[in-house]
């Protein structure tokens, strides 16, 4: 399943564009200096890489917990359904129960952060401003998170959203170098897509869950539980 993060990242980005373009736009990088420009680029992501990674660690040790609990298949199923409840459910409805209202001085303490680190062209700041960028709220992020619960392990939920985040790569460092490559059609034309395949990702995630026996995508209900001794035929 880590593919499905990297693809999703890739996906995403497209969203990532609206939400996070204008930080990467206003990145203070040598304009001047190419060679310089790219190792101050890569330090950004490198903040960024690093909070999604942290998230990951957190989220993936919570799925670890679900995963000793011995419910790691019904965890699967729940996580594939919500993905897609995410996606289908509109906005205004998330958005009537202000589920970030406890975290708000936190979110405004970063942006006012973010926001102080643009008058500084050190590397320190620049991976400072990817690391707060990473810490914004963001829904693509959301549902990335939901996938590194599934992972059921620490490491293996900093690799899901480690992937996650290099699949925005591309997009984001273009974004820095073309401001005006795509277009708004272009862009509208792309978020229609993102819907479709964190559908996608979620079927995989309830595929896996039923243990229907296809190999690499839905294993068999046999492999997906811990067992004491191994099963060999």
């Amino acid at each position: 399943m880590l593919y499905s993060a990297f693809i999703f990242g890739l996906i995403s980005s497209f969203h990532c564009i609206g939400m996070c373009g204008p930080i990467a736009m206003m990145l203070p990088v040598d304009r001047s200096n190419q060679a310089k420009k790219v190792t101050q680029i890569i330090t950004y992501h490198l903040g960024r890489l690093t909070a999604y990674g942290t998230i990951g660690f957190v989220f993936g040790l919570l799925g670890k917990g679900f995963f000793l609990a011995g419910i790691q298949q019904n965890l699967s199923i729940f996580i594939g359904a919500a993905m897609i409840v995410v996606v289908l459910v509109p906005e205004k409805i998330f958005a009537k129960y202000n589920f970030s209202k406890p975290a708000y001085r936190l979110i405004s303490k970063i942006k006012t952060s973010l926001g102080s680190q643009f008058r500084n062209k050190s590397y320190k700041s620049l991976f400072t401003i990817g690391l707060l960028n990473g810490f914004l709220p963001c829904g693509m992020v959301y549902v990335a998170l939901f996938g590194a619960i599934a992972m059921q392990s620490a490491s293996l939920g900093v690799l899901y959203m480690v992937l996650f985040g290099l699949g925005t790569v591309p997009m984001m460092s273009s974004i820095v170098y073309i401001n005006s490559f795509l277009t708004v059609p272009i862009r509208n034309k792309i978020q229609k897509v993102i819907p479709y395949v964190a559908v996608l990702i979620g079927c995989l995630f309830i595929l896996r869950g039923l243990g229907l026996g296809i190999p690499y995508i839905s294993p068999s209900n046999m492999s997906l539980f811990v067992q004491e001794d191994p099963n060999c035929h």
